[in-house]
């Protein structure tokens, strides 16, 4: 019996929870995440990520056709405490935030017992930048998904009172292999 392909895209600004939604959908629905987010770090000269631009998201629409776009609509003052309080682990990808997801030791990794960093343009003065520069370019990507039917909006200022909606929404499209109810 062949497996159904899900192909969803979570679009938001940065802070907005998308690796956390990402992980939960992945947890829940046994769906593989890639995050372009990750792939971006890693090619950050490049100056790449998939799909942040109307030409990335059309060029994708030649790939594949999208089953559903999720966009996380986070007001600006949580995003900016959000990412001046988040830490990372480099090697893993693994993020920590100073109010709600703290590490057990401040600045050390939970796992591995290295040190954390803070991305540079997670610092307070470089937030607001990187916080305009996302609704510049992704409002005609959200506008394209938004023309095409697919696009689903989520509005909140926690990932767990969201969570939920996107729950039931992919529930509506894929059986889950695991319950909502575990967060």
């Amino acid at each position: 019996m062949a497996s159904k392909l899900l192909r969803a895209v979570i679009l938001g600004p940065p802070g907005s929870g998308k690796g956390t939604v990402c992980q939960r959908i992945a947890e829940n629905f046994g769906l593989q995440h890639l995050s372009s987010g990750h792939f971006l770090r890693e090619n950050i000269k490049a100056n790449t990520g998939f799909p942040r631009t109307l030409v990335q998201a059309e060029a994708l629409d030649k790939i594949c056709d999208l089953d559903l776009v999720i966009t996380l609509n986070i007001p600006f003052e949580t995003l900016k405490d959000r990412l001046s309080r988040r830490w990372i682990h480099p090697p893993s990808g693994r993020v920590y935030n100073l109010d709600f997801n703290p590490p057990h030791v401040h600045g050390i990794d939970d796992i591995t017992g290295e040190p954390l960093v803070q991305q540079e343009d997670d610092k307070p003065e470089a937030v607001a930048a990187r916080l305009r520069q996302y609704k510049d370019v992704a409002k005609p990507v959200i506008e394209l998904y938004k023309s095409r039917g697919v696009l689903h909006q989520f509005s909140g200022t926690e990932t767990n009172k969201i969570w939920p909606y996107v729950y039931t929404l992919f529930s509506n499209k894929i059986t889950p292999i695991q319950s909502k109810e575990a967060y």
